[in-house]
């Protein structure tokens, strides 16, 4: 009984957030470039064997380590071109690092109130509910070091709580996340998740080493034979791969999407609803006054969360979905906050006046969210009336929700009523928004590479022209660089499809284009956004050419024959 009442109370709340979160209508949303670098290197795996040294469109593909991309092509051999199964992956991932946020946060604070709050803040953050969907790097490479994170802790303070603290439990187990993650994206989340959390401790709870150091070595250990391994085994292959791979990303990490030092000043926004908390949470002189039983361990929060700000803002290159680590140190800083309003009655009128407005700025929202889905997801007709009905209803009823517990100072149901409010999004809008951003014009190269006359032949597009790898994904077969002023190379390729931006007769030379016949196929935009969308990119329109060498024989016509003789 006390068992099932645990997995009720405990694991079924947790995941049917997540299923909202990171499983319902993951597919709605359009591909973005990192999930087709991804998938079309998982592809190329399956289809030519190469799992020790990966491909991208027939070129080395090294930048990252493989381990997400061989999860990707192990889906890609189970269950072939299916967008939603390889999201689904990265919403497994998503669930292990919400998992072990969770256990980390009970951990630290001893307080299961405290864990689900910060669970609840984690999962309605957009980034996190974004990667959550995407099947990228980022997302593995943070769930598994937040595995490595609570092991740690384990390995560092059991002996404060337990009679027989199991150090090599925790310690070869944190050694084996920690090389998962290496494995993952590199040391991405050794810099920007697990060094923070270090300094975070060291504000925390000093804890003793006794009997500790061989543990310790051994989980080093683990952590680079697992981290290395892969790149032993290619340098041993291709020595001078690793080399150019290795000035190819240092150099990316100094030149590529350089950003000032304060491009992350609005790290409060990626927060969503919980930003007026985060920010008021920062106060820590006030805070630790008012957390008197729990003002190490929220002390501790707020100097990881600050260092990994830090260090993010640091670092050259910069993107907002870069911040993803620094969101498991928003929900522990935001859930220390709902604790206190929680578990306190009598309130000074700061903190009144923080609780007010942040209960006033998410009614305001949900009463504003109906008018939105009106202007851009109604009156376009991507949802019936019937639809618009209920979710109008449902925002009305949640506003009134924030505006009742503001009252009434219940902290616990605003936290639940942003979770019911997410998830509410996530069922009946996402679907909506991606088809919002749409372009209704689209044709795209997944369509005609069906098409009888081209399936068989090989892609190619002009050397000296960019292609968008977004391209490769939707044909679904490599199309690599050709020299169309080449007449020997074109002969050899002959007959082929050119994937152009001008027309063919444009991009091949006169002395070229007297010696094959060219046949237009179709023109293509591939844009996933509007024309009136500031995304919208002319490199996604392609013209679709079959070339071919003069009194070469039509393979199509001649495979039609053969079938007809058979």
């Amino acid at each position: 009984m006390k068992l099932s009442k645990r997995i009720n109370e405990n694991t079924f709340w947790l995941l049917l957030l997540c299923l909202g979160a990171f499983f319902i209508n993951n597919s709605a949303l359009p591909t973005d470039i990192t999930e087709t670098r991804n998938i079309v290197t998982a592809r190329e795996i399956v289809n030519d064997g190469n799992w020790l040294i990966p491909t991208m469109n027939g070129e080395l593909r090294l930048e990252k380590p493989p381990l997400p991309t061989w999860v990707a092509a192990i889906v890609e051999t189970i269950n072939p071109h299916d967008l939603s199964t390889q999201r689904s992956m990265a919403g497994l991932m998503a669930v292990m690092w919400t998992y072990f946020l969770y256990l980390t946060a009970f951990y630290v604070s001893r307080r299961r109130d405290y864990a689900r709050i910060s669970v609840v803040v984690f999962i309605t953050c957009y980034n996190v509910i974004l990667m959550g969907r995407s099947a990228t790097w980022d997302i593995y490479c943070h769930a598994f070091m937040m595995g490595a994170i609570y092991f740690i802790m384990r390995f560092l303070y059991d002996d404060r709580y337990y009679a027989e603290p199991h150090k090599w439990r925790w310690a070869v187990s944190a050694g084996i996340m920690m090389g998962l993650s290496f494995m993952s994206k590199g040391p991405v989340s050794f810099y920007a998740l697990l060094l923070p959390a270090l300094v975070g401790m060291l504000f925390f709870v000093r804890p003793t080493m006794r009997k500790k150091w061989l543990p310790l070595a051994v989980m080093v250990l683990i952590t680079v034979a697992l981290s290395s391994w892969w790149y032993i085994a290619v340098w041993l292959t291709d020595p001078t791969a690793i080399q150019s791979v290795i000035h190819k990303e240092s150099g990316s990490w100094v030149n590529h999407n350089v950003r000032p030092w304060y491009y992350y000043w609005r790290f409060f926004a990626e927060a969503g609803a919980w930003g007026l908390l985060l920010l008021a949470g920062l106060c820590v002189p006030y805070w630790r006054k008012k957390l008197t039983s729990q003002s190490r361990q929220y002390t501790a929060m707020v100097i990881a969360f600050v260092t990994c700000l830090v260090l993010l803002s640091l670092m050259p290159e910069k993107k907002m979905r870069y911040l993803l680590p620094l969101m498991a140190y928003t929900a522990y800083v935001v859930a220390y906050v709902a604790i206190y309003f929680k578990d306190c009655h009598v309130w000074p009128k700061t903190a009144h006046a923080i609780f007010v407005a942040n209960g006033a700025i998410l009614a305001l929202v949900t009463l504003a969210m109906p008018v939105l889905v009106h202007f851009y997801v109604y009156k376009p007709g991507i949802i019936d009336h019937g639809t618009a009905i209920v979710i109008d209803v449902i925002c009305l009823c949640i506003a009134a929700g924030f505006i009742y517990n503001t009252r009434l100072r219940h902290m616990l149901n605003i936290v639940y009523g942003v979770a019911v409010l997410f998830l509410i999004a996530e069922c009946f809008m996402i679907k909506a928004i991606g088809q919002s951003l749409s372009n209704p014009d689209r044709y795209s190269i997944h369509v005609v590479a069906k098409q009888d006359s081209v399936k068989n032949l090989s892609f190619y597009h002009p050397k000296d022209e960019a292609l968008r790898i977004e391209m490769v994904y939707q044909a679904n077969r490599k199309i690599l660089p050709l020299n169309v002023s080449d007449t020997v190379a074109v002969k050899k390729a002959s007959p082929f499809v050119l994937v152009s931006q001008k027309p063919a007769r444009e991009e091949i030379p006169a002395a070229v284009l007297a010696k094959v016949d060219t046949v237009k196929v179709a023109q293509c935009d591939d844009n996933t956004h509007p024309k009136k969308d500031k995304h919208y990119n002319k490199q996604f329109l392609n013209q679709i050419t079959i070339v071919k060498w003069k009194g070469q024989a039509d393979p199509a016509k001649a495979e039609a024959t053969a079938n007809e003789a058979r």
